[in-house]
């Protein structure tokens, strides 16, 4: 479940609004006189949910919307098990013969495949 904020300029609240409750896609929950609305959306996973939000973002007037907060108690209960099973520290972490070059630095949202990313962190290894 992922809760996300919509906003519209306040000329077309009413319009987005009546989009979002009559959309199968979310939950609509509130809003304010400044075009944002708070809705929220569910999934078997990450990808299901991008998916969703890219129809909450292609309605007429959106000007944004973003996932606030996302919370799965089952992806959260297997990523704890993998994590409990794991090295304290990645193992790579402790080699020094690796290739620096070949790292691959994850923390850069704008620039992150973020398809890719949920298809890839919907897999529990």
């Amino acid at each position: 479940m992922s809760s996300i904020v919509v906003q519209t300029v306040p000329k077309f609240l009413d319009e987005v609004v009546e989009s979002l409750k009559n959309c199968e896609v979310c939950d609509y929950h509130m809003h304010d006189e400044k075009g944002r609305i708070i809705i929220t959306i569910e999934g078997e996973g990450v990808k299901e949910e991008l998916e969703k939000l890219r129809v909450i973002e292609a309605i007429p007037h959106v000007v944004a919307a973003d996932m606030q907060m996302a919370y799965s108690e089952d992806e959260l209960n297997e990523h704890m098990e993998v994590l409990d099973n794991a090295d304290a520290v990645p193992k790579m972490l402790n080699d020094d013969n690796i290739d620096l070059d070949k790292v691959i630095y994850r923390g850069d949202l704008k620039k992150k495949d973020l398809e890719g990313f949920a298809a890839e962190f919907d897999k529990v290894n």
